[in-house]
């Protein structure tokens, strides 16, 4: 694929855009890039502020030739524009139709199940790879699952991780979550993103939603919900999906399950039920009134936030010959902010870069972009290890 820019950053203006736009510059200067958003003159100040040598590309996202012109100059779009479902989507049309690969930090799944639906068949075709959940929603997750099962190197029955982390919350993360609203039954299906008819009956009966507050063992932590456990699973799920149709499944009948993991008894219940009633007013009408007194587009963790900020999770994997073992993955930074930053261009990277990649379709990081990832993921450095008890 030969084009004019290795990646094209769509939503550079916004906060985790701007991170993004820091750490190419930082980390790749002799890169081809440009940055693209709805408003020139945020754009010409973040060029400024930010003393970036790249082009800007003026681009709004209902407008299709604006959204054309700068997805056919790039071999990768990089977008960090959300609400995903309500900026994104003609992004992801062009893509395909351009073929340019996509990749993203969205953790809405009714729209990933969307682009599957719509898009999944003729990216495949054009061997063209969009790759939602590059962030913190779902790198973790999904790369950690992968690095777990490749290091086991056998059949590996179910995996349970435990995460944790510290960190801030940003406006737009706010507002994408007030914007989802109440999801129809259908799109909270623990398998949304599979592909049909790739779901057992044991599966769905050991993999539905939920929690239980427990001493994990080996640890003086204590189980809890998932702050995105409803998106991560979904993702992993995919990803094992995928690989079982290429006969190189993490293993039969392979359960997933994600938890938190909090220092306390007391923090795991005040965190999970404090959750549950977050989730219940995002339901209801109350959810416009509680919008104006939490964080505003643009807004986000300042700096000392994002840099003392860290996420780790804990893999407990079970093979199917009865052997146990454990790994976890560890990052520095706000893992939704700096390491989302460090994750998500590194998997634009990736795309760009990676000749071994060849299939196409809507995918997972793990499918997707699989070993290249991790290794760029690990020389980035977020670590990847065994865990041993005594």
């Amino acid at each position: 694929m030969d084009r004019e820019y290795q990646i094209i950053l769509y939503g550079a203006t916004g906060f985790t855009g701007r991170l993004c736009a820091q750490y190419l510059r930082d980390n790749y200067p002799e890169m081809e890039w440009a940055i693209a958003g709805r408003n020139r003159q945020k754009l010409e100040d973040l060029k400024i502020s930010l003393r970036l040598n790249c082009k800007i590309f003026v681009a709004d996202g209902e407008d299709c030739d604006s959204i054309d012109h700068f997805v056919s100059k790039t071999k990768v779009v990089l977008s960090t524009a959300g609400p995903f479902a309500r900026y994104s989507n003609l992004v992801v049309k062009s893509c395909v139709e351009n073929k340019t690969h996509y990749t993203d930090i969205t953790g809405e799944n009714h729209w990933v199940k969307d682009l599957i639906d719509e898009y999944h068949e003729k990216a495949s075709e054009n061997g063209i790879r969009i790759i939602p959940s590059c962030g913190y929603d779902s790198i973790p997750s999904d790369m950690g699952v992968f690095y777990s099962v490749q290091q086991m190197a056998k059949p590996v029955k179910k995996i349970t991780v435990f995460h944790s982390g510290q960190g801030g919350v940003s406006g737009g993360t706010t507002e994408t979550m007030f914007t989802i609203g109440p999801l129809p039954k259908e799109k909270r299906d623990p398998f949304l993103l599979n592909p049909e008819n790739s779901v057992t009956e044991k599966q769905r009966k050991l993999s539905k939603d939920g929690f239980e507050i427990k001493q994990i063992e080996n640890t003086d932590s204590y189980s809890g919900i998932g702050l995105m456990s409803f998106a991560n699973t979904r993702v992993v799920r995919r990803s094992s999906a995928l690989y079982d149709a290429d006969q190189r499944g993490y293993g039969s009948d392979f359960i997933f399950k994600e938890l938190g993991s909090y220092p306390s008894k007391r923090s795991a219940r005040l965190a999970s039920f404090g959750l549950i009633f977050a989730f219940l007013v995002i339901s209801t009408p109350l959810r416009h009134i509680v919008r104006r007194f939490l964080p505003q587009p643009g807004d986000g963790p300042d700096k000392e936030t994002r840099e003392n900020g860290w996420f780790k999770g804990l893999f407990k994997v079970e093979a199917e010959d009865g052997e146990i073992k454990y790994f976890q993955i560890y990052g520095d930074g706000d893992p939704g902010y700096k390491a989302t930053a460090q994750m998500v261009c590194e998997s634009a990277i990736t795309l760009a870069i990676s000749d071994e990649l060849v299939v196409g379709g809507v995918l997972t990081s793990a499918y997707g972009l699989g070993n290249p990832l991790l290794d760029r993921l690990i020389n980035s450095g977020i670590k990847f290890e065994e865990v041993i008890y005594n």
